[in-house]
């Protein structure tokens, strides 16, 4: 298969063009760089080739490496990465010596990079080893190194290269945070040198200018941009980024640590020792689990699941006009969402004044949008025409999907549904937005109980990625495919379960909140809790969340729970309900009061933990053991999980994964609760829940899944199946 060709010209100019057959992005394979190797040899060796120009064949440049290839060189365990990455980095470093004199830098010959559109990734770094990069002006296009996002960090040169070229600080937010821009952008950065209408001619004009072609690190002298470890300057920038690192990761991540230790050590050396370095780093995130649990979860699993991985056989279900029902804060959130993606919408609420607010919310989203430059008043008015904020249920009579977002009352969203199915035509789809309600309940109102489904939205739904869709008992296949291809047309992540209490998000996300405030109840200090959780990678601790979610909420649920299961209710919740409503009975609801476990200031901004929560519930003198807070707040979760999967409630291990990253923040460097698992192991797993069940109760007791499991030594992802789908 042929991914790179070369193309002699007449005028000197060698043109190697990257073109992988099948895909529409370019991606590289373990053959292509052998290919791409090859290729810039034959045009180094070759007399009348005066310059080089690498582009694409597609509109887009590189979206990154062929994961299989690193997947190949874990194999072979860390030499073989460490010797992969090392070939790499000697191909691309051909590249930038390009045949010139070792000592004198003389000789030589000009490469340049052409992108036409995308590069991301190695799509990058490799330009980044050309001597100049042209883009095109293509303003959708994308540039950059996304690389941390997924687990690792940008191994094949451009972590050290891009250093050299902006310094740390320049180059913190492309490598720490995984920054892409438009091609304008990063011209501006200093990530490219040009953008140019056609970048293939403009980089054969420039090649053949005879331009001075050597790097500036190959320069004798060369000094760091802002001053290296050991300057002054220098020495505040690295104290400044390890701060700024362990802020925002709380040292939970492995490849941030590890991409911050390559730049410091490389910074003391020259530059092809600083390629080991920077080589011997990635290979210790390689072969560190979190990277391989990222990966899959974050990059696989979320891009199988986008493209439909369970969506059921049925004609396709692109949505044109949607009603939603409901013009609150959740129900504005998808009037907007649904109309940034080219659908018309119906927005209704009892009241006008009530419909028009919820239309304002898309306004003022946009206001701010373009006040901070991302937006555009001829983008904001095209998005906002396509909502029509009416208390007319008449003008649903051509709608092909109906969300309703209404107040959480059987009563109230069982009236809706059938005014609702008495406008609409007959093949229209019903979906409710609930997070508590049962969906086969909810269904009975409906005359069409197969074409009425769930579909569970979390706030604020223009901010979170994750969608959950939600199976009754007569839900049929249309609806499911209806719903999955609404999701992909809005641009977010879906996750398909089957009905039962709490889905399968607050089914999990509910028991890490009880036993952060169980553990404050028994007299565990709350910043011990909080931070215990920050040091694992939640996004925030339990208490800070019942706090942002509201105290009053947790209090409902607490009563309707307890109304559902009677004396089948845990009774080990007492001494959480009896802290909740204590909070509750003193009005501190959590953020929207300014008080609740944390304290605030009168613009919202939270000081500490409240005072007044020793008088409720006395710390203890002697506190737990750190190890000990963090598995039972993870344990709480990932044993849900499993339950989830047990009872049939989650039918494939790939949605419970990426649905608890993307759904509340469950550790992401973990992969999520059944990659955690299997990096613990199903042995350790269980005997740690047998300790726990031991110390704290049966909440802890181990799934029978999880038991046979261990005793097979047996993996979430290895029994079942290559495609991670419990059968």
């Amino acid at each position: 298969m042929t991914e790179f060709t070369l193309e002699k010209g007449a005028d000197g100019v060698a043109i190697i063009t990257w073109d992988l057959p099948g895909k529409s992005m370019n991606v590289l394979t373990l053959e292509g760089a052998q290919q791409l190797d090859a290729a810039i040899d034959d045009a180094l060796a070759d007399d009348a080739v005066k310059g080089i120009v690498i582009t694409s064949g597609k509109d887009s440049f590189a979206a990154g490496m062929d994961l299989n290839v690193l997947a190949g060189m874990k194999d072979s365990g860390a030499q073989g990465v460490f010797d992969g990455v090392m070939s790499l980095h000697h191909m691309l470093r051909k590249i930038e010596r390009a045949g010139m004199e070792p000592k004198t830098n003389k000789g030589g010959k000009p490469i340049a990079a052409a992108l036409p559109g995308t590069a991301m990734g190695i799509g990058l770094e490799l330009p980044l080893a050309c001597h100049r990069i042209f883009a095109a002006d293509n303003p959708k296009a994308r540039i950059g190194l996304p690389e941390i996002m997924v687990g690792i960090f940008p191994g094949s040169g451009g972590t050290t290269r891009l250093v050299r070229k902006l310094g740390v600080m320049g180059a913190s937010q492309y490598l720490l945070q995984g920054k892409s821009v438009d091609p304008k952008k990063a011209k501006s950065a200093g990530l490219i040198d040009e953008v140019a209408e056609d970048p293939v001619a403009a980089a054969k004009e420039w090649v053949l200018s005879e331009p001075k072609i050597v790097k500036p690190w190959d320069e004798k002298g060369f000094k760091l941009p802002g001053g290296a470890p050991y300057h002054p300057a220098g020495f505040q920038t690295f104290v400044g980024a390890n701060a700024m690192v362990n802020g925002q990761t709380w040292g939970a991540f492995p490849a941030p640590k590890a991409l911050l230790s390559a730049v410091y050590e490389g910074a003391m050396v020259p530059f092809d020792t600083a390629l080991k370095i920077e080589a011997r780093w990635f290979t210790s995130v390689i072969m560190n689990p979190s990277s391989g649990a990222m990966i899959r979860s974050l990059f696989l699993n979320k891009e199988a699941l986008e493209k439909g991985a369970n969506r059921p056989e049925a004609p396709d279900q692109t949505v044109k006009k949607v009603g939603v029902m409901g013009a609150g804060m959740m129900g504005a959130g998808i009037a907007l969402v649904s109309a940034q993606a080219g659908i018309e919408v119906v927005l209704i609420d009892q009241k006008q004044e009530a419909a028009d607010k919820g239309k304002a919310y898309a306004e003022s989203y946009f206001e701010k949008g373009i006040k901070r430059g991302k937006s555009t008043p001829e983008k904001a008015e095209a998005v906002l025409s396509k909502i029509t904020a009416t208390t007319d249920y008449s003008a649903l009579s051509d709608a092909d999907l109906i969300i309703e977002a209404v107040f959480e009352d059987v009563g109230v969203k069982a009236e809706v549904t059938k005014n609702v199915e008495a406008v609409v035509p007959e093949d229209c789809i019903f979906a409710t937005n609930t997070s508590t309600l049962p969906i086969t309940d909810l269904a009975k109102a409906s005359k069409r109980p197969e074409q009425f489904i769930g579909i569970h939205f979390f706030s604020p739904v223009e901010k979170m990625l994750l969608v959950e869709i939600i199976k009754g008992a007569e839900t049929g296949d249309r609806a499911v495919a209806k719903a999955l291809d609404y999701v992909r047309q809005i641009r977010k992540t879906p996750i398909v379960v089957n009905d039962a209490r709490f889905f399968y998000a607050n089914r999990c996300i509910i028991p890490y909140l009880n036993e952060g405030a169980r553990m404050v109840a028994e007299g565990v200090e709350p910043v011990l809790v909080d931070n215990a959780a920050r040091l694992l990678g939640m996004p925030v601790g339990p208490l800070q969340l019942i706090d942002e979610t509201s105290i009053d909420l947790a209090v409902k649920i607490a009563k309707a729970t307890k109304e559902a299961l009677g004396d089948k209710y845990p009774s080990d919740n007492k001494p959480v309900d009896d802290l909740m409503f204590a909070l509750y009975d003193q009005g501190r609801l959590g953020r929207k009061s300014n008080a609740g476990f944390y304290s605030y200031d009168d613009k919202g901004k939270r000081e500490g933990i409240w005072d007044g929560l020793d008088d409720l519930t006395p710390t203890l003198d002697d506190q737990p053991d750190l190890i000990e807070v963090q598995h039972r707040l993870m344990f709480a979760q990932v044993l849900e999980a499993v339950r989830a999967l047990e009872e049939g409630v989650l039918e494939d291990i790939r949605e419970g994964d990426v649905g608890a990253i993307l759904g509340w923040g469950f550790a992401p460097w973990s992969g999520g609760p059944f990659s955690w698992l299997d990096i613990l192991g199903a042995e350790y797993a269980a005997e740690r829940c047998d300790q726990l069940a031991q110390k704290f109760g049966p909440r802890f007791s181990c799934p029978d899944l999880l038991r046979e499991m261990a005793s097979k030594g047996q993996s979430f992802y290895g029994r079942f199946g290559q495609d991670a789908k419990a059968a």
